[in-house]
């Protein structure tokens, strides 16, 4: 018979969601101690095992653009159940992987099936609420997601004191299993029948051509995507730059990379206080801007050479200002498309995870040589940012709103 939980306490949905927000840094960050001895196994060059990262992040992005639209049309409950289940098969599947060639298709599966527990818990926040509290709900899912690449490498490298790169594989299976396990039992859908759409690829190609035709989202959902594209950058090549430029200790690096993370934790939080009186378009806008002196910070310290002293606090500021800029960002490109909140998390999802994986390569073209490229990258995406949430959003109709308006639950009947 089929089971319908009953409706979960505030608290419980947002631990539950942001695990299923977490499923990107998980499957990137936790075996990235274990690449060199995974390589080695599977006698592979490095720049193969690097590459089971990047078809991880292509099926991130491009996975959502599947279990977005299926959402809208089938609920959130079943595709999400589905995808959790896909994703641990797949792990379980890398960790017996005989090739380097054959886990690199599994880890493109892998993302596959982990992009659903990212679109949908997206989608189900935008089911039972818009505006103000949207962006509380969201910056509540940064709380537990944002740990989650603090912790993950740490915990990935005690992990491969007890057991191979393959272990954390099974391990890595085991979280899809428990996360199958607990949203099987206590998530409810949260998309009544009446406000699903048909699927099949015609209305969904309409609905996503109704979305990019909406100057409101794209400046949203580009401010969002090219902002975190900036972070990304950081995060890829800010190991060779502080580490092999700077004479950086890797435990001082570990240090400092948790810092930051924690900047960007306390910011959602500072979000999640004041949205209410500054309004989330407000908030959005002080991100993006603090995101844009981070990155041209960093440039101007390479190019003029002031060294550490000008890139640890420009890159704090850079990755803190997520913070700010991603739970107001969704809510407000959620906020006017409540029947298609799936594909319009979709689009959301290919816009961070894409822009990062083009500029997470770019950000490391100099190695361990210069640090021009990373600085670079992180000016030009965060500036770009910037000027697309002025050009596009200027005149948002949910900018305009009064407070009282944007606060407003939108019931999930």
């Amino acid at each position: 018979m089929r089971r319908s939980p009953p409706p979960l306490s505030h608290g419980r949905l947002v631990v539950l969601l942001g695990a299923l927000s977490t499923f990107g840094p998980l499957s990137m960050d936790l075996y990235l101690p274990g690449l060199p001895s995974m390589a080695t196994d599977l006698s592979a060059p490095a720049w193969a095992a690097q590459l089971t990262i990047t078809t991880c992040m292509l099926g991130l992005a491009s996975g959502q653009l599947v279990a977005g639209p299926v959402s809208d049309a089938r609920g959130r409950r079943a595709p999400l159940l589905a995808g959790l289940t896909a994703y641990m098969v797949a792990s379980m599947l890398c960790a017996l992987a005989p090739t380097v060639w054959a886990l690199l298709v599994l880890r493109l599966v892998q993302g596959l099936a982990g992009a659903a527990g990212i679109v949908i818990a997206r989608a189900i926040v935008r089911d039972l609420h818009t505006g103000i509290e949207a962006a509380r709900f969201f910056a509540m899912l940064m709380l537990v997601a944002g740990l989650a690449p603090i912790l993950a490498p740490l915990v990935g490298g005690q992990l491969l004191h007890v057991t191979d790169w393959r272990g954390v594989f099974v391990v890595l299976a085991a979280i899809g299993a428990v996360l199958l396990l607990a949203a099987w039992w206590a998530l409810a859908d949260t998309l009544p029948v009446e406000r699903r759409h048909s699927g099949g690829l015609v209305a969904t190609l309409g609905v996503f051509g109704g979305l990019v035709r909406d100057r409101a989202f794209v400046g949203y959902t580009l401010a969002m995507g090219l902002s975190f594209g900036a972070m990304a950058a950081y995060i890829s090549g800010s190991p060779f730059v502080l580490e092999d430029i700077h004479g950086v200790s890797p435990q001082l690096f570990s240090v400092l990379f948790a810092l930051n993370a924690g900047g960007l934790l306390v910011a959602s939080q500072v979000s999640r206080a004041l949205v209410a009186r500054l309004g989330p378009r407000r908030i959005l806008g002080i991100g993006v801007s603090s995101c844009a002196a981070g990155g041209l910070g960093a440039l101007a310290s390479v190019v003029l050479d002031l060294g550490l002293a000008g890139l640890l606090p420009s890159f704090f500021v850079l990755v803190a200002s997520i913070g700010l800029i991603l739970p107001n960002a969704a809510a407000l490109a959620l906020a006017e498309h409540p029947r298609t909140a799936g594909s319009a998390s979709a689009l959301l999802g290919v816009a961070q995870f894409g822009i990062g994986a083009i500029a997470a390569p770019l950000a490391g073209i100099a190695g361990s040589h210069s640090a021009l490229p990373l600085a670079t990258v992180s000016a030009t995406l965060s500036c770009a940012a910037l000027v697309c949430l002025i050009g596009l959003t200027r005149r948002a109709g949910t900018a305009a709103r009064p407070v009282s308006t944007l606060g407003a639950p939108e019931s999930p009947a």
